[in-house]
């Protein structure tokens, strides 16, 4: 990973435009190719990013200082450097993935073995669908073999939402598996992640922990 901290602006031209002004920010270049700004009130949102597969050309000579990063559909996203601050190359290697708490892995191997809650006729394609930013909790296919991937919580919130939404978008560039669309699965899921869900067509399923251990509720039921 490189990291380089830096006066510059950045202008962003694809479907659509935009323009950061000059201001002191952090670019980071991972090795996977993706190039993202950040700033130092946004936690871990990037002000803007380009995501793989893309390229970084730095220009030389009348250009230098002009960074472009083009990516496959021909966007292009410009940082153009006024001083460079800090600019650090660091070797991070593998890393060894997310370990979840025991009721996430709980939850997660409960719901692959009772798939057919997400609804009638869904299959179990894999859990623990690998991915070049981390693994998918559960990948299956709905009643009409459509791809789905669900990302599950214990307690459900924006951030969940979010890499359900970066899962999507690497996984919908797979021809074998796309459409894919997106279930965000947990025991509690808070209204402004489901607002954000919601807006982006991911499907929401609020998970009874004890209905999925096979545990009856003894309160009495109406029906």
């Amino acid at each position: 990973m490189r990291l380089v901290i830096a006066r510059c602006s950045v202008d962003y031209a694809g479907r659509l435009t935009a323009h950061l002004p000059s201001a002191p920010r952090l670019i980071l270049v991972k090795a996977d190719g993706s190039v993202s700004i950040h700033a130092d009130d946004r936690a871990y949102k990037p002000l803007n990013w380009m995501s793989p597969p893309c390229a970084l050309k730095e220009g030389t000579g009348d250009e230098e200082g002009v960074w472009t990063v083009v990516n496959k559909a021909g966007e292009k996203l410009i940082i153009t450097m006024e001083e460079i601050l800090h600019d650090s190359s660091h070797e991070l290697g593998v890393d060894p993935g997310l370990i979840k708490d025991g009721v996430e892995a709980h939850l997660q191997e409960l719901l692959a073995d009772r798939i057919e809650t997400l609804g009638e006729g869904y299959t179990l394609i894999r859990r623990e669908y690998m991915t070049a930013i981390g693994p998918v909790d559960i990948l299956c296919r709905d009643a009409e073999g459509r791809t789905v991937a669900v990302e599950i919580k214990r307690r459900g919130e924006i951030d969940g939402v979010e890499q359900l939404t970066r899962y999507l978008e690497l996984l919908n560039r797979d021809p074998h598996l796309a459409p894919v669309r997106g279930v965000f699965a947990a025991q509690e899921i808070k209204p402004q992640a489901r607002v954000l869900a919601t807006d982006r067509g991911i499907g929401c399923q609020v998970l009874d922990y004890d209905a999925l251990r096979g545990i009856e509720d003894d309160k009495l039921r109406l029906f």
